[in-house]
C-alpha cells in the first residue's frame, strides 16, 4: 500500500509516517516501479503498535527499543516491563508533585479570600504567597 493509504489505515498524518521511518521505527519500504513507497500489511500493525505504545505513555526512543528487541527475533516482555514500572514511577511522583502543588494553591486561595489589599504589607509583593499557615 502507498503512504497515503497507511495513513487512512493508521489514522496517522502521512509526514508522521516519515518520520517513524526516518527514526527507525518503520523499516524502509519497498519502492515501486516509480519511486513511490509500497508498504506491507505489517507496517499498518507496526504503525498500530506504535500509537498504542506511545498512549501508553511510552516515548519513540522507548518504543524503538521494543521493536528491535522483536526485531532480532526475542520476546520484549520483559523489557516493556521495566519500562512500563519505570513510567508508573515517574507518573506516581508527578501525581504527588502535582497533588502538592494544588494544595498550595488551595491554601492561598484561602488566604486571598479573607485579605484585605489595604492590608498587605509594602515589602510582601503579595502577602497572599508570601504568608504561612
Amino acid at each position: 500500500m502507498r503512504i497515503g493509504e497507511l495513513a487512512v489505515a493508521t489514522d496517522t498524518p502521512t509526514s508522521t509516517l516519515r518520520y517513524y521511518e526516518r527514526a527507525g521505527l518503520l523499516p524502509p519500504p519497498a519502492r515501486t516501479g516509480t519511486g513511490y513507497r509500497d508498504y506491507s500489511r505489517e507496517a499498518a500493525d507496526r504503525v498500530a503498535f506504535i500509537r498504542r505504545a506511545q498512549a501508553a505513555g511510552l516515548t519513540l526512543a522507548q518504543i524503538g527499543e521494543v521493536l528491535a528487541i522483536r526485531d532480532d527475533g526475542r520476546t520484549p516482555c520483559a523489557h516493556v516491563a521495566g519500562l512500563v514500572d519505570e513510567r508508573l514511577e515517574d507518573i506516581d511522583r508527578r501525581l504527588d508533585d502535582l497533588r502538592r502543588a494544588r494544595d498550595e494553591l488551595r491554601r492561598v486561595r484561602r488566604r486571598l479570600d479573607v485579605l484585605e489589599p489595604s492590608d498587605c504589607a509594602t515589602s510582601d509583593i503579595c502577602s497572599a504567597i508570601g504568608a504561612a499557615d
